[in-house]
């Protein structure tokens, strides 16, 4: 054999040597390759910061929609086409765009929650449905979501919202969600007889049950999201509740136009001073 065949014959054994035992050295030394886009989920990373900015959107849509439909007097109907035109709006803009965009993210999660209060208010009232039929009603509209959602794509994770569909099921389920929050806020506080400042100790009190359950409990950490997203409307309709009802009612009277406004002051910057990323995307069949 001639030198050249010896030496393909060592390589060749080198390679298939370094193939089925790699030099640990090597392997710590290789870079490890960036996040793609399309390894990001296009919703923020589940934090202490979300669940925060989270309340506190959820307020600004109970003193946002009443300012809307009260103070202004253009009715729950009128402000329920207003804020569901806004919401379709950015959530075409929000699936539209490549990538997470924080400040496109959140004005979608406020049209949401704006709308749901409206939508609540006028199915709950102007209907004449009632809190408990509304909220009975939306519970299965969310679950039913939920349901479709996970039989289309086999996840209800927000870590997969990356796709159209994923996106889809994900806004449809804020918006039921959000709308359930509200009238959950309102059968607690009027109807359950706790009144504003009651209602909010309540579900409060329960976001920190989902809390403990989160860490001490073998419990979906999925379902676990799902619950505490929901319950977080309810605590931010009773607080929105308290800051702008009348006194004779059991608030504070504060000016909704204002509330609304430090609300919105307080989620811009939060949203400056504390940058979010983008959640790790899940892979969906």
């Amino acid at each position: 054999m001639g030198s050249n065949g010896i030496s393909g014959v060592y390589h060749c054994t080198l390679r298939n040597k370094a193939a089925n035992h790699p030099d640990p050295h090597l392997e710590t030394q290789m870079p490890t390759a960036p996040k793609t886009e399309n390894a990001l989920a296009k919703v923020p990373e589940i934090t202490l910061i979300f669940w925060i900015i989270k309340i506190a959107a959820t307020t600004l849509g109970e003193t946002g929609g009443d300012t809307v439909s009260m103070t202004m007097n253009l009715g729950y109907l009128a402000a329920t086409g207003i804020f569901a035109a806004l919401l379709v709006l950015f959530v075409i803009w929000q699936m539209a765009a490549k990538k997470f965009h924080p400040f496109l993210y959140w004005a979608t999660i406020i049209a949401s929650t704006t709308a749901g209060t409206t939508m609540a208010d006028f199915a709950d009232r102007s209907l004449g449905i009632g809190y408990p039929g509304g909220a009975l009603l939306l519970l299965a509209c969310v679950a039913g979501a939920l349901a479709a959602w996970h039989f289309a794509l086999g996840t209800i994770s927000v870590r997969s919202v990356r796709t159209p569909r994923a996106e889809f099921f994900y806004w449809l389920t804020i918006t039921f969600s959000q709308t359930l929050g509200t009238a959950l806020g309102d059968w607690a506080a009027d109807t359950g007889g706790l009144g504003f400042g009651g209602g909010a100790l309540v579900f409060g009190a329960a976001l920190l049950v989902v809390v403990a359950a989160y860490y001490w409990a073998r419990v979906s950490h999925v379902l676990l999201f799902w619950v505490a997203f929901i319950l977080t409307r309810p605590l931010g309709a009773t607080l929105g509740d308290l800051f702008d009802k009348p006194v004779a009612e059991g608030g504070l009277a504060f000016s909704r136009p204002l509330a609304s406004a430090v609300l919105a002051g307080f989620i811009l910057i939060c949203l400056l001073v504390l940058p979010q990323r983008a959640a790790e995307s899940e892979t969906t069949h």
